[in-house]
């Protein structure tokens, strides 16, 4: 389907219509290749940044182009413009070099009938005045500064509105208009001479009437709780022990050291910890783990994909056992199967590839002081600042923000400086117990792969993991 709106700010603007992007999707289909799509873009851009009291920094852009694609046996080649006249895509099209290659026999048309209407198709930036936008900063940084040992705020708004148009070479075209709001809050606290910071924030597809006064002081209570944590935490300790992973953001874990390996790409390469284990044990029997791509107003919901397919619910793993992988439509075919759902792009000038969308594991019957009881000794953590994953070996180290000595079932003190290093597909094996606490993060996530940046979701319940996990630290 074709939103109306797409026609009037994307094609008519420009000199175009459907009839002639279909014309010169066919031309390329002339060029002997086993499939081919244009991809046209029009992404409106604005942020506010607040700092030390006052608005620092404000932007707004729009950017708009076509990239054009041609897929050759296991080839992708793209042309793209910021240009979408009717001369520039011809010349796109005229001039794409496709270097030949075996084509594949099983480019069958892919089914795109049903139409999600996950989120709105309100645009957040017209949507609410700049004054009001405005406040909003302004009202963090005063709500902020009556707590105590508050030196500075820092806040961010930004906002999004894309409008997208996708020709296929086997199914027409299809559109979808994307909005993204994303708040962020960071606090300066300052006692004794000691200085720490935390950060909170949301987000999702919708526009900023979501965001109300009681989210503001949730985040600004989280933000503010977190810097205070840190100015009494002391050093980590080291060494193997259970790990208790909290719900919601920490879901990142899973996200790197599990996600990536589960793409498509790595695993028809030979190159992931999980290539050739489809129907095998990889993980507990108390693990299932989604990618789902079509919840409601998450941040890393889609409609349709970036090549126009309509995303789903990919159980990934069910109890331990492997069922299968993300995928685009390329890596999909060379491996004779179907897209998920999962073909993502940071924008009309970058190639598709699999990539997550809103990626979890469900919950169990354990709750989460049940799960804390159980350990005598060991560590809790559920914020964390980042990593890095060896996708070959599974291989990742984590710092977390914040983290809890477990002693005798209780939280005994909090501690920074605290990694966790271990291997994904190992640690897997070793959860014990899975908490009845299911909770996706509050919409902040953004997943780099190959140089390109998508917003994603992660979740999870609290968990506790046996063995397998090396917690690092200065103790």
């Amino acid at each position: 389907m074709l939103h109306k709106q797409i026609t009037n700010n994307l094609l008519a603007p420009n000199g175009l219509d459907n009839a002639f992007l279909e014309n010169q999707s066919h031309k390329l289909l002339m060029k002997h290749v086993d499939f081919c799509d244009l991809y046209l873009q029009k992404s409106t851009t604005e942020s506010f940044s607040l700092d030390e009291g006052i608005i620092k920094s404000g932007s707004f852009a729009i950017n708009q182009g076509i990239g054009i694609r041609a897929i050759c046996g296991d080839k992708s080649f793209l042309n793209y413009s910021n240009a979408i006249s009717p001369n520039a895509i011809q010349n796109l099209v005229e001039n794409i070099f496709i270097e030949p290659k075996a084509l594949i026999t099983n480019f069958l048309p892919e089914n795109h009938a049903k139409e999600l209407m996950l989120y709105t198709v309100a645009n957040p930036i017209t949507a609410t005045a700049n004054i009001d936008k405005i406040s909003i900063l302004k009202s963090i940084d005063t709500l902020t500064r009556s707590k105590p040992f508050v030196t500075n705020v820092m806040a961010g708004l930004s906002l999004e509105y894309d409008e997208i148009c996708i020709v296929r070479s086997d199914n027409g075209t299809l559109s979808d208009i994307r909005p993204l709001v994303h708040l962020s809050i960071t606090i300066i606290v300052t006692r004794d001479g000691k200085m720490e910071k935390g950060n909170s924030g949301t987000g999702g597809r919708y526009t900023l009437d979501k965001i109300t006064t009681e989210t503001l002081q949730f985040h600004i209570n989280k933000a503010h709780n977190l810097a205070m944590l840190k100015l009494d935490a002391v050093a980590g300790p080291k060494g193997q022990m259970p790990v208790v992973l909290g719900n919601g953001w920490a879901g990142v874990i899973l996200h790197e050291a599990v996600g990536h390996g589960l793409e498509g790409d790595f695993n028809r390469k030979g190159s992931s910890a999980f290539s050739n284990k489809i129907g095998h044990q990889v993980a507990s029997s108390n693990v299932t783990i989604i990618d789902e791509g079509c919840i409601p107003n998450r941040r890393g919901s889609l409609n349709i994909d970036d090549e126009g397919n309509q995303t789903t619910r990919n159980v990934l793993i069910e109890n331990g056992i492997l069922r299968g992988y993300m995928f685009d439509e390329l890596n999909a075919r060379l491996m004779g199967t179907k897209s998920t759902g999962n073909g993502r792009r940071e924008s009309f000038a970058s190639c598709p590839m699999p990539r997550m969308t809103n990626t979890y594991m469900l919950g169990g019957s354990y709750s989460p002081n049940e799960i804390i009881e159980s350990v005598e000794n060991g560590i809790y953590a559920d914020s964390f600042e980042g990593g890095q994953v060896d996708i070959t070996s599974g291989q990742f180290v984590f710092n977390a923000s914040i983290a809890w000595v477990i002693k005798n079932g209780k939280l005994a003190y909090p501690v920074k400086g605290c990694a966790l290093v271990g291997n994904g597909p190992e640690c897997l094996k070793y959860i014990s117990m899975v908490g009845n606490d299911l909770e996706l993060d509050p919409g902040i996530g953004i997943c780099g792969k190959n140089g390109q940046s998508v917003p994603v979701g992660v979740g999870q319940p609290t968990m506790r993991i046996d063995n397998g996990l090396v917690v690092g630290g200065a103790e």
